[in-house]
């Protein structure tokens, strides 16, 4: 990953951080309706992969969606003001925290039904093949998604069909309160995958370098000879699940060897030791997101019905 891309991906990670740290707290003063699912510590996984698409390609989310929508470059305020409900948001302020969608950008929609959009993006990957399109679909899900019946449907027929589909699994170890290795008889996510013949990879969900490389090469891949991959991010929701989850069904010991394996923390050590990031860096960049935010927050709550 070259210096220059190293640093704007450092940059958005820390922007999505900063963003779902203050949406958390908008949240618990009650200034925002609803619930949210933020995607704290799972910033490398959005910004990796988002980083190694083309526009051509059509990304689908899922519920915990900032990460992803930021990731491809949507608006700061726009975003902010769906969550406020405010008509500046991408969908008029009707859809909230868990429905946007960003044409202009392909970004085609979070949903707050597991596993909802994944049927939606082997659709994209057969209209590309049949009218010959540039592009892939694109898919991101949680581990929680593999227990629902169209995952297996969806892989099922993307395989069969050669469709060029790229299912992202964030595997963050964790449904809700439920751990992954109590609910299934693989340790590795992407044995499912195999099922399917096929291709797929794990990849380290923490470090954005390695994601964005090889997600790039798988891309590429793709697009030459279109059949579809199965990526398993491996990282961890620090957050809850959503904003009343207090993890008390975690260990302070796995917290502990998460939170020493910080993306974010990662990402700057890289930077520090390229000689291309310092102390004043760092605080002229919280700054100017810092203030990106507020003023994000402010025009939301400003421009209401």
């Amino acid at each position: 990953m070259e210096t220059d891309l190293l640093k704007q991906a450092y940059e958005r990670m820390c922007l999505i951080r900063n963003f779902e740290l203050r949406l958390n707290d908008l949240f618990l003063q009650g200034a925002v309706a609803g619930t949210t699912h933020l995607c704290v510590g799972q910033e490398a996984c959005a910004v990796g992969v988002s980083f190694a698409l083309e526009p051509e390609d059509c990304v689908f989310s899922n519920h915990r969606g900032h990460g992803h929508l930021i990731g491809r470059g949507a608006k700061i305020n726009r975003v902010m003001g769906e969550i406020f409900g405010s008509p500046i948001g991408y969908a008029q302020g009707r859809g909230g925290s868990q429905h946007m969608a960003v044409k202009e950008i392909n970004f085609m929609g979070t949903h707050g039904i597991t596993a909802g959009t994944i049927p939606l993006a082997v659709g994209v990957g057969l209209h590309k093949k049949r009218m010959k399109e540039a592009g892939a679909g694109v898919v991101f899900f949680g581990d929680g998604a593999i227990g629902e019946g169209i995952f297996h449907e969806s892989m099922n027929m993307a395989s069969i069909w050669k469709l060029p589909v790229l299912f992202v699994c964030e595997n963050n170890l964790y449904a809700m309160s439920t751990s992954h290795e109590d609910i299934s008889p693989v340790n590795d996510i992407v044995e499912r995958a195999k099922a399917y013949s096929m291709k797929h990879i794990i990849i380290d969900g923490n470090k954005v370098d390695e994601v964005y490389e090889k997600v790039r090469e798988i891309r590429e891949q793709m697009i030459t000879n279109p059949e579809p991959w199965f990526i398993e991010l491996k990282t961890f929701r620090v957050s809850g699940h959503s904003r009343g989850d207090k993890c008390e069904y975690r260990s302070r010991e796995e917290e502990d060897y998460w939170d020493a394996r910080d993306p974010i923390a990662y990402a700057r050590k890289l930077l520090e030791e390229k000689d291309a990031w310092s102390d004043a860096d760092e605080t002229a960049m919280q700054t100017s997101i810092d203030e990106e935010i507020a003023a994000a927050e402010k025009e939301a709550q400003e421009v209401q019905y």
